[in-house]
């Protein structure tokens, strides 16, 4: 009697998991083949692979849940790299808004304030939101009627170019202001 030998396996086949299913694993007993240079129709699964096999490409299961499920003959590896590349594309196309700070404190002077308007003004319209907020330091906490005046005369100066979110309102030391950018006609 001969002993197995304990531990791991020395080779374990690697097997690739694909999210389609390829020639041989398909399971229906007919499929509608669709592909380039040919007409669509209904045909028994080893037709379809000999198809395939004649053309030198695969036989992929595109859409499973169909009756009968449709089937494309392609080039798999060609077909998961033209997909990525759309992806990518895609994901490259997607504007990212990110949120841009800007701040203040109660005693702001008119040119400051002007060149922060500008900057947020900048911001708004290349599609970021801008976070104002005046922040009290020490004894400056008890003018919070300036910081709240100062950020609404900022969001009539910017009423043109975003909108503001919400009144502003206290957080620790902080009034906050949010506003988002309009939508471009």
């Amino acid at each position: 009697m001969q002993k197995k030998p304990k531990g791991k396996p020395l080779y374990k086949p690697k097997v690739i998991q694909t999210e389609h299913r390829l020639n041989g694993d398909i399971t229906a007993p007919e499929v509608r083949v669709i592909g380039d240079d040919m007409e669509p129709g209904i045909y028994p699964v080893a037709v379809a692979l000999k198809m395939a096999q004649a053309k030198e490409v695969d036989l992929v299961e595109i859409s499973p849940t169909a009756v009968p499920p449709v089937c494309r003959l392609i080039d798999y590896k060609k077909f998961l790299y033209e997909r990525k590349k759309k992806e990518k594309e895609q994901k490259a196309k997607a504007k990212q808004s990110e949120v841009k700070e800007i701040r203040f404190t109660p005693n702001t002077d008119e040119h400051d304030f002007d060149f922060k308007a500008k900057h947020a003004e900048k911001f708004l319209q290349d599609g970021n939101k801008v976070k104002c907020y005046v922040q009290f330091k020490g004894r400056a906490i008890m003018f919070q009627e300036r910081g709240e005046l100062l950020l609404l005369k900022f969001a009539e100066r910017l009423a043109e170019f975003g909108a503001l979110e919400s009144m502003p309102k206290m957080e620790g030391r902080r009034m906050l202001a949010m506003f988002s950018p309009k939508k471009k006609k």
